[in-house]
């Protein structure tokens, strides 16, 4: 019975949401949901994760901050940005753009990432991305990504909607986010709206507003796969392969040098969830 009735309140949250609102109103409710949810919570303060709801943890990540892991990891960003001549392929010269990411491109019809455009910018530049190592969701490729993120960090997120196909878009990551899939019928909004700030056995789920202001992140997880300042990093998109697998669900991989367009319009849709957040990328996380 009890399981019959969170499944009543979840589908009465989820209707709505996955319906054809608009994208600003999709916002509102979802800001306050959360504003009922936590109400001693700051709505800038959500863009910390976890860290925002667990004292004890805050308390953990302040210590790591002083001293931050991710460090080393972004002067090594920063080197290959230079080396590979990123900067020539962007606005402002790559720096202090990440706040405007994703977003509609009319000319394509299709949503640009910021790691879709460092790609293609790469390979514009003749580099060979196989022989340097360079591959979507970590090692050097998410250390370039996380040293431009950095260089937004204090900047608003403002990803727009503009209408027509970028709607349509916007509502498929939407549908996705809701969507359950892989063995354990779990969605992303089962996790991260209806179960925000619940045990999942030792892991404490964070909200979805403020997920994305901090990618790339560096996770202590992933710091154990190797003994490099780069293991650690790894974009908003390798994060979505890892919680496929949690649901053990398949990851959806990049085809030919291109990112899944499940997940690009799936980060379209989550990023604009934390539109008039300060970017504070790379976070440290769980």
């Amino acid at each position: 019975m009890k399981k019959l009735i969170i499944a009543a309140v979840a589908f009465a949250f989820a209707a709505p949401m996955v319906s054809q609102a608009s994208p600003q109103s999709d916002l509102n409710k979802m800001k306050t949901h959360f504003a009922k949810k936590f109400p001693g919570v700051k709505y800038q303060d959500f863009a910390n994760g976890v860290y925002a709801l667990d004292k004890g943890r805050r308390i953990e990540w302040e210590a790591m901050e002083e001293f931050p892991p991710y460090e080393p990891g972004v002067e090594i960003g920063k080197s290959l940005f230079k080396k590979y001549k990123v900067g020539k392929c962007f606005k402002n010269g790559g720096i202090g753009i990440k706040q405007n990411y994703p977003y509609y491109d009319s000319k394509s019809g299709q949503v640009r990432t910021l790691e879709g455009d460092l790609m293609a910018c790469l390979k514009r530049g003749g580099i060979d991305t196989k022989k340097e190592k360079l591959k979507f969701g970590k090692g050097k490729f998410a250390a370039i990504a996380a040293y431009m993120a950095y260089t937004s960090r204090g900047k608003t997120i403002n990803v727009q909607v503009p209408g027509g196909k970028a709607t349509s878009i916007y509502n498929k990551g939407k549908k996705f986010f809701y969507a359950k899939r892989g063995q354990l019928n779990f969605s992303c909004g089962d996790c991260h709206v209806y179960n925000a700030g619940v045990y999942l056995r030792t892991m404490l789920l964070s909200t979805a507003i403020g997920q994305t202001t901090h990618f790339p992140v560096y996770r202590k997880k992933w710091e154990a796969g190797g003994n490099t300042p780069l293991h650690g990093f790894g974009t908003i998109q390798r994060r979505y392969g890892g919680c496929n697998k949690m649901v053990r669900a398949k990851p959806l991989k990049p085809k030919k040098g291109k990112q899944h367009p499940s997940y690009v319009a799936l980060e379209y849709f989550h990023t604009y969830m934390s539109n008039g957040m300060k970017i504070n990328a790379p976070g440290v996380r769980q």
